[in-house]
């Protein structure tokens, strides 16, 4: 599996492979709302209350879609994916237009925001279940790598999405942006001839499934940590923008570190994937890569330094990924990368939540959370090593 991800003939043979690129191409579509709601209910909410209920919304979603995922995860390994992804993604569109005609009803906000990322389709899990059917085994490593390095696309586009909608429509239009796009994504997928075909593996699975094994439980934890971090960055970027004298100033900013998300990712593509003693290394780098941000300083410099931070994300996970695949039991794979994808959104949902106050008290406080919650990941990931290397 290590040899393919720096072969870019391996690649070139993924893409090349049937379906593939619709695959690719509807998957980033309908997990575009991922990035792109966050910002409209930020965008929505500010309108009328402050950054700090703000940011309790954007938790909802994202507390909402972190119970989801390992639910809906284990539903699709045990029985089919188109009927899992139409059901939820018609609940989290209705969700998305809650929120648009609420009036900014506080009660009515967060239950539609929390029943926006319950509804959430797991295209990641479904995608991650498909490669072994789509490329050969030995192109399995690169086919991860690259689904890694192209979703961060989505981070990219998705605030530029919100922005463009409010722009035209008002800050409903971005939450209606992303319920259609999801639709789209799902109905593009879920059509596609190897998933509707697709079949989970029958066998006997634990209660605990994946979380039974101590050491993926540490990494889980880091993962959270991780999660804060990046979670926080939205709701701290926001206030700065207004700050600044322009709210849309966000959604660049947002866009330029998931941009340098998306390099770290391509880059990281040509890397061997290394053993778990990358994960303290590359936690360490994303820690890192937060501090030059309580600098505050002007828009461009901020820009680049955002887009600094993002760099070291993609490697993070692809280690994580690769660490679960080699350390939970056979047939778990798939609930393993949704209780990571817990995880982070969990992580996010809180990072969102505490980092709303700090900014309430200053910018600079806002952005100093992100390198503590670095550390505390670097901590659990140098755990997990620890207990791989006494193994």
């Amino acid at each position: 599996m290590s040899s393919a991800v720096s072969a870019p003939s391996g690649l070139r043979t993924v893409l090349r492979a049937p379906f593939v690129r619709r695959l690719l191409v509807f998957s980033q579509t309908g997990r575009l709302p991922m990035a792109a709601a966050p910002l409209a209910l930020l965008l929505f909410a500010r309108e009328e209350h402050g950054l700090a209920l703000a940011g309790l919304v954007v938790a909802a979603y994202t507390a909402g879609m972190a119970v989801s995922a390992p639910l809906l995860a284990r539903i699709v390994d045990r029985w089919r994916q188109p009927p899992v992804l139409w059901g939820s993604a018609v609940l989290s569109g209705a969700g998305f237009v809650a929120v648009a005609v609420s009036g900014h009803s506080v009660p009515v906000m967060l239950a539609g925001a929390a029943a926006g990322g319950f509804g959430t389709p797991p295209l990641e899990a479904c995608l991650r279940a498909l490669w072994p059917n789509l490329v050969p085994a030995e192109n399995v490593a690169a086919a991860y790598s690259l689904d890694l390095a192209v979703q961060e696309v989505i981070y990219v586009t998705g605030p530029l999405v919100t922005l463009a909608a409010v722009g035209i429509a008002g800050p409903p239009a971005g939450l209606l942006a992303a319920a259609v796009l999801q639709i789209a994504g799902v109905a593009g997928f879920a059509l596609t001839p190897v998933v509707r075909t697709w079949r989970g593996e029958a066998g006997a699975r634990h209660w605990a499934g994946p979380l039974r094994v101590p050491r993926f439980v540490v990494i889980v934890a880091g993962v959270i940590c991780a999660g804060a971090a990046v979670g926080s960055l939205p709701v701290v970027v926001t206030g700065y923008a207004e700050a600044a004298g322009s709210r849309a100033l966000s959604g660049w900013l947002l866009a330029a570190q998931a941009a340098g998300a998306l390099t770290g990712g391509l880059l990281y593509t040509r890397a061997t994937p290394g053993g778990p003693g990358r994960l303290p290394l590359t936690a360490a780098a994303l820690a890192a890569g937060f501090v030059p941000l309580l600098l505050v300083p002007g828009p461009v410099p901020m820009a680049v330094l955002l887009a600094v931070s993002g760099l070291s994300l993609p490697p993070l996970l692809t280690a994580v990924f690769l660490a679960a695949d080699r350390l939970t039991p056979p047939g778990t794979a798939v609930e393993a990368f949704a209780w990571i994808i817990t995880a982070f959104t969990v992580g996010s949902a809180a990072g969102a939540a505490i980092t709303g106050p700090l900014v309430s008290d200053g910018i600079r406080y806002g952005f100093a959370f992100a390198p503590i919650a670095g550390l505390l990941s670097v901590a659990a990931m140098s755990a997990a090593t620890l207990g791989a290397r006494n193994r």
